[in-house]
């Protein structure tokens, strides 16, 4: 499966994103999938996965109550709505794709990855 990534950007400190992933050449709906994150000079981590159905989703601590993540397996796109962004929340955010049952944060499970958009936000 191929994943593209878009709808990152620019934007102050209390704003919004919503992130796109796409995914094309594989069966969307038989792949868990998640979102990463990595910020300038630290390593990429988890920021939330989400599983083949959408009925159970997985949040980092540090997301959580801020950041959505759904699915439309119809269209076969993921997506992460990012609300009230802190500085810290500036990275580039790569989605992922893994053939493994249930939702997990464990990044080596996932093999397929989108090359990522960047968002930056403003203090």
């Amino acid at each position: 499966v191929q994943l593209q990534a878009s709808g990152g950007g620019l934007v102050q400190a209390g704003g919004s994103l919503r992130l796109s992933c796409a995914a094309s050449g594989g069966t969307f709906s038989s792949y868990g999938m998640a979102w990463f994150r990595q910020a300038p000079e630290k390593e990429r981590e988890f920021a939330s996965a989400i599983t083949r159905s959408g009925g159970n989703t997985l949040y980092a601590d540090s997301v959580k109550g801020r950041f959505t993540i759904s699915r439309d397996n119809a269209k076969n796109i993921l997506y992460l709505q990012l609300n009230s962004l802190k500085p810290e929340d500036t990275a580039i955010y790569y989605c992922a794709a893994t053939s493994a049952l249930g939702v997990t944060a464990t990044e080596y499970t996932y093999k397929y990855w989108g090359q990522g958009t960047q968002v930056t936000v403003s203090s």
